[in-house]
């Protein structure tokens, strides 16, 4: 059983500076708030923070990361609260056992290979300081070495969580150690049989592969020697996981896996290790294509060697690394993982630059001396573009951060996201805003009578999301035009004795349609409503010309009859790309004039209303409904405006006010002014302009008034349609 002073020793070897008394005092607590908790095995708890403890000095860790070891089951397994850790050991240590005490809490219930991928993703993402990953690995690999205490199906369980999750998290670290002896933990529980099966194989001949071994070294020692080149040799049989993966990719039996065998060559320069290279080759007939120059191109992990394989002694086949001592260092220590091609699927970009972050950590802090600078290192969030969720039958999603509710029903289906009332996330009721957070488990609730909304499209993420708001609208829109265009078109086709439903029956709607460039009868109608192809147009090309004109001319004279009675106002103020003769009105929420940068909307049975270009109420809507307006400077029209004016509360200024406008050639069509308790006042006018350049004069007019403070432009409510 490792000691607590075994702990205080190893640290004390590469950190003599460390706050031992930090230690000291997890200790004291760990100890205290587990007394009388005993393990399966029946050894008092305390035994498992001190050997997870031990494992993080392995890996040369700081003394907070040791604390953290010591104290980080307090929280999940006694009554302790994460508050009571804050108070006694402060944030950072908090911070650090909360984060284990997360990770622990949540399982994988899928071990499909895709979900076990986004689940070690969602951990990465849920940690904001690695060393929390650090800890759970200790933690796990602890309690893999325990495993035999619990019973067969909670053992197969638990190895199979750790084949899925723990080893390739600790392989994408580049802790080789950590993941080589979790593997063959969990695969020893997970397939007792298999593993038993293989490892009774190789005891089997373990004596001659030993000697092999020997034989081996002796012969490479030699011949180093011969060349006079210093360098260690090492011999090894693989792992028997490793084994078994080859037997089953290459589908095999235990007997025809000839290189169990591999060995390793340490010299001091990188000349040594070509050297050390040709030597081999003249030695032993080299086995093509086996040969790869990790030297000449490092791979993107910073992992640097010479590989080699050859027909060794007694025709067996072998296995060698070459490489430098600072090379076999930074391979052995984390900072080169080979999960990149072990795991046989290639990374995108940016998770290769974040791993190779990552391998990078041990070896920054082996070169910190401050514990301070280390921690402030290792507090980066791995993943902030992307969170991943729970689905209630336990899947892990994944979606861009910010993502809410709304993004995950249109995931599903569209219909779900169409009826989208709310979610649950954690299994309290959220809003549809509500944005998740990585670990969330997520319910959708729908109803329906529940339609999408336009503020939709402010706060989801996702493009499908975006895609298939904005397809309901288009199809919602559509439909109601369709209704809209029929009503119109009827009503203007029995002026002229036609009916719609025996022209849709003759195929002559079709043939206008097509004419139009239409694909149908249907897209001619919705144009129709949209306002897009007016009633008459149509018209003009089922009729003669002459009885068609005659008729135009008898509404023509119609509709100057109601123009002047209506007063209705200047349409002919903008020209409006490739529409004529269709009605125009001014938007009231940005009420905009001539100078003002305009765009064209069209709306269903309204014509086209005229919005400002940075209108507000315009950046949702559909583009398709867009049209190119501009102003026609040889109108004189004039427009009305709302201006707001604060100023001091005193005789005349009204009458100031009233003769700048005048001056300025506007009129006043209404106003209003109201006074509050500080002698100020605030007063709204509503003029009639020509252009924004008139407006302009007008507001630098009343500027220059003595007691008026801030003079602003309005919007008006309710604008009458012209």
């Amino acid at each position: 059983m490792l000691r607590f002073n075994d702990i205080l020793d190893r640290l004390g070897s590469y950190n003599p500076n460390a706050d031992t008394d930090l230690l000291r005092k997890a200790y004291v607590f760990s100890a205290k708030v587990h007394l009388g908790q005993v393990r399966l095995s029946g050894e008092p708890y305390l035994t498992h923070p001190l050997e997870v403890t031990g494992i993080l000095t392995q890996m040369q860790l700081d003394a907070a990361t040791l604390a953290t070891g010591l104290l980080h089951d307090a929280v999940e397994d006694t009554l302790s609260t994460l508050e009571e850790i804050r108070g006694s050991f402060g944030n950072e240590i908090s911070q650090l056992v909360d984060g284990v005490t997360k990770i622990s809490r949540i399982s994988l219930r899928s071990s499909e290979e895709s979900q076990a991928e986004n689940f070690r993703k969602m951990i990465l993402a849920m940690v904001k300081d690695i060393r929390v990953v650090l800890v759970k690995l200790a933690d796990r690999l602890h309690n893999m070495r325990t495993l035999r205490y619990h019973t067969p199906e909670k053992q197969a369980e638990i190895a199979q969580e750790t084949l899925d999750i723990y080893a390739p998290l600790a392989n994408r670290l580049g802790i080789d150690w950590i993941k080589t002896e979790l593997e063959d933990l969990a695969f020893k529980h997970r397939y007792p049989d298999i593993y038993g099966e293989i490892q009774r194989k190789i005891a089997k001949k373990e004596r001659e592969r030993q000697r092999y071994i020997e034989e081996v070294k002796r012969t490479l020692l030699k011949k180093l020697y011969e060349n006079k080149i210093e360098g260690e040799v090492t011999g090894r049989l693989k792992q028997i996981y490793s084994i078994y993966l080859k037997m089953k990719d290459q589908n095999i039996d235990f007997d025809q896996v000839y290189d169990i065998t591999a060995f390793r060559i340490v010299v001091h320069s990188i000349k040594d290790c070509y050297d050390v290279l040709g030597i081999i080759h003249s030695l032993w007939k080299p086995i093509p294509g086996k040969f790869k120059d990790y030297i000449g191109l490092p791979k993107e992990n910073l992992y640097q060697s010479l590989h080699t394989a050859a027909i060794g002694p007694y025709g067996e086949r072998i296995e060698i690394q070459i490489r430098t001592r600072e090379m076999h260092r930074i391979a052995e220590e984390g900072i080169a993982a080979h999960w990149k091609y072990k795991e046989g699927k290639p990374l995108d970009e940016a998770d290769d630059k974040r791993f190779t972050w990552l391998r990078q950590l041990l070896e920054w802090q082996r070169d910190l001396k401050d514990d301070q600078e280390f921690i402030e290192s290792v507090k980066v969030d791995l993943f902030p573009h992307e969170v991943y969720i729970f689905t209630p039958k336990g899947e892990v999603k994944e979606f861009p951060a910010g993502a809410t509710p709304v993004d995950f029903a249109y995931s599903i289906h569209s219909d779900v996201g169409n009826h989208c009332i709310g979610a649950k996330v954690n299994g309290k009721i959220v809003p549809l805003k509500y944005e998740f957070k990585s670990g969330d488990t997520v319910e959708i609730l729908t109803s329906p009578n529940q339609k999408p909304s336009k503020d939709w499209l402010k706060f989801v993420k996702t493009p499908r999301a975006k895609t298939k708001i904005r397809q309901w609208f288009k199809s919602e829109e559509r439909e109601k035009s369709i209704i809209l265009g029929k009503e119109i078109l009827d009503k203007e086709l029995r002026k002229f004795d036609l009916h719609q439903a025996k022209l849709m029956k003759s195929g002559e709607l079709e043939k206008v349609a097509g004419e139009f460039s239409f694909q149908g009868a249907e897209d001619l109608i919705a144009a129709v409503g949209y306002g897009k192809v007016t009633a008459n147009q149509i018209i003009g090309k089922l009729l003669p010309p002459e009885k068609f004109e005659k008729k135009e001319e008898e509404e023509g004279r119609l509709q100057s009859l109601l123009h002047k009675i209506t007063r209705t106002g200047p349409k002919d103020a903008l020209l409006i790309k490739g529409i004529d003769n269709v009605m125009v009105r001014y938007a009231g929420c940005c009420n905009p004039v001539p100078g003002d940068r305009v765009v064209g909307f069209i709306t269903r049975g309204r014509g086209v209303t005229i919005h400002t270009v940075d209108c507000q109420s315009m950046l949702d809507e559909d583009p398709n409904r867009k049209v190119e307006v501009e102003w026609d400077s040889t109108k004189g029209y004039s427009y009305p405006v709302r201006i707001r004016i604060y100023s001091d509360d005193k005789k005349g200024l009204l009458a100031e006010i009233s003769s700048s406008i005048a001056s300025h050639e506007a009129n006043i069509t209404n106003a209003r002014v109201d006074t509050t308790d500080d002698h100020r006042a605030i007063g709204t006018f509503e003029l009639q302009i020509r252009d924004l350049n008139h407006l302009r004069k007008v507001m630098k007019g009343l500027e220059k008034i003595k007691g008026i403070h801030k003079v602003e432009r309005m919007r008006i409510e309710g604008q009458a349609e012209s």
